[in-house]
């Protein structure tokens, strides 16, 4: 017995000597070298500089105070919005959507649809200008993330 309890008091008192040494080896004591892992954040963190920005300009004032409009003033429309609609890219792109859709469930409904009637076998490979006719998961998203 009594050399258990000599064998139980050695263990104990190597455990506490091996946690202290291991103690003493902190990870804060490593010191990587080197640019790449200054930038990782990986070193401990040295002194940076400020970045030295060069003096703004100052505000430019029209001549004329008088010129200036309001601000509380509305915003100034143009006399022609017709002129501005002429040209439009967004208008356009917006109408072509809208005929591409329309152009899309026509011809869905023609080939696909008569198709799936008849019970033909290619029937799901009919696709029209804006893609497959044939309804799935994903076409059902992309008409959510539409609306």
């Amino acid at each position: 017995m009594r050399s258990v309890g000599r064998i139980r008091a050695l263990l104990t008192a190597l455990s506490v000597f091996a946690a202290a040494a291991l103690a003493g080896c902190s990870p804060g004591d490593v010191q990587f070298e080197g640019k790449i892992f200054d930038a990782m954040g990986m070193n401990a963190p040295t002194t940076r500089t400020t970045p030295k920005m060069e003096s703004r300009s100052p505000l430019v004032v029209p001549p004329d105070l008088a010129r200036l409009p309001d601000p509380n003033a509305p915003a100034q429309t143009p006399e022609d919005i017709s002129l501005a609609a002429i040209n439009d890219p967004d208008r356009a792109k917006v109408v072509d959507q809208e005929m591409l859709k329309k152009q899309q469930e026509e011809y869905c409904a023609k080939h696909y649809d008569t198709a799936v009637a008849m019970g033909r076998a290619d029937a799901d490979s009919v696709s029209g200008p804006l893609g497959p006719c044939r309804k799935s998961v994903l076409s059902a998203m992309k008409e959510w993330n539409a609306q």
